[in-house]
């Protein structure tokens, strides 16, 4: 028989913890609790390697503090982030830190459950990172120059008005271009967007805002 697939949940929620548990031990995953990031950091070297499911806000020691931990540590486990205070800034900084997607409390569970078949598959393979960043710059110089101004835009971490305001553009305009990149990008959603992005070398020191087009 085949062993479930471990789900770590940690989240300072206890209602949010027994209902996506129950959820996930009906679609035959193994769950195991955690009500801080610190316990879960405490007991992290003994632990069977599983999809962390990582709640944002939490007391002591927030998410994305246990993220950065996580990775000091050389814990190489897939992270999900969960947040019911879903915003661009939190999402580029967890994707930047290797999430594997951010998905906004309460969700769906065909959207969580997608997103943890993403995280055992990183899981399960290692992922050719260089081919990856040359299939990603493909697809990104396929975009127009504006639409890879607000492309880098949502890569450093600014939301619609502010791309807007430093390109000297509506943020009427600014949806417009975000949208036609998610169309050529083939992203589903910003996640998607984001990952591709940073595969291009996106969202680093890059200058903000660019220079004016001539």
């Amino acid at each position: 028989m085949t062993q479930a697939r471990l789900i770590h949940i940690i989240d300072d929620e206890d209602s949010v913890r027994r209902s996506a548990g129950f959820m996930l031990k009906t679609s035959g995953f193994a769950v195991q609790s955690w009500a801080s990031g610190i316990a879960f950091l405490k007991e992290v070297r003994h632990l069977d390697a599983g999809c962390i499911l990582l709640d944002v806000r939490m007391p002591e020691m927030d998410g994305l503090a246990v993220q950065q931990a996580l990775l000091d540590r050389g814990v190489t486990m897939p992270v999900i982030v969960l947040t019911g205070h879903g915003d661009v800034t939190i999402a580029v900084k967890a994707m930047k830190a290797g999430a594997v997607d951010f998905i906004e409390k309460p969700f769906a569970n065909d959207v969580l459950l997608a997103a943890i078949e993403a995280a055992f598959a990183r899981l399960d393979a290692a992922e050719d990172s260089v081919g990856r960043a040359s299939e990603a710059e493909v697809v990104v110089a396929g975009l127009t120059a504006r639409e890879r101004e607000v492309l880098e835009g949502l890569a450093q971490g600014y939301p619609n008005k502010t791309i807007a305001y430093d390109l000297g553009i509506s943020p009427r305009t600014v949806e417009v271009h975000r949208a036609n990149v998610m169309t050529k990008l083939g992203a589903r959603s910003l996640s998607d967007a984001l990952r591709i992005a940073f595969s291009a070398g996106m969202g680093g020191d890059n200058a903000w805002p660019p220079q004016p087009q001539d």
